[in-house]
């Protein structure tokens, strides 16, 4: 699994604690719900959001440390008030490109963090024009996994307005980047 190491990084940026309540946007197949669950321990909380039924379904059988508390919802990003979610301490956005390019899925997601609260985004990024077998790479990825090509070059830029302490770290030649901040106290 090639992302794995980002994966892990994403995470690890979360900086979760215990009984913390996190949520894992378009989660899968449920590869980083262990993970974030040992990271909140029972008392914590994880939130699986993923659209597609088929791939919930396989979260749903991923083995789970015991006494997690985890909740799967099949739900697109714009509807996550309709589903009646806590307000998170953090929220992991791994691989979600089409849902950061989308202003009303930014907006609704944001308004799910607590202000303070941890985001931390990681995904595909257009590397730079003299590194064109980089942008290979990330254009035959980004046709796999996405719909759409547009605001590769700073995927992040939604996450912005509702953002403080924005960091964005270049990984892989500058292919894929790892954004996080927190949550400020304007509305979403």
């Amino acid at each position: 699994m090639a992302f794995e190491p980002i994966r892990l990084k994403a995470i690890e940026r979360l900086a979760l604690a215990a009984a913390d309540t996190v949520i894992d946007v378009g989660c899968g197949t449920g590869l980083s719900l262990p993970l974030l669950a040992n990271a909140v321990g029972p008392s914590g909380t994880v939130i699986g959001l993923e659209p597609c039924a088929e791939m919930l379904s396989h979260a749903a059988g991923r083995p789970m440390p015991p006494g997690t508390r985890l909740r799967l919802v099949e739900a697109r990003a714009q509807t996550t008030q309709d589903h009646d979610l806590p307000i998170a301490d953090a929220m992991l956005l791994h691989f979600t490109h089409d849902v950061m390019q989308d202003p009303l899925s930014v907006q609704a997601l944001m308004k799910q963090v607590r202000p303070g609260g941890r985001v931390v985004a990681a995904g595909l990024q257009w590397a730079s024009p003299w590194l064109p077998l980089a942008n290979l790479f990330v254009w035959s990825a980004a046709l796999y996994s996405t719909t759409c090509l547009d605001g590769l070059s700073a995927p992040w830029d939604l996450l912005r307005p509702y953002l403080d302490e924005l960091q964005v770290e270049p990984l892989w030649a500058g292919t894929v980047y790892l954004a996080s901040g927190r949550r400020n106290d304007r509305p979403a």
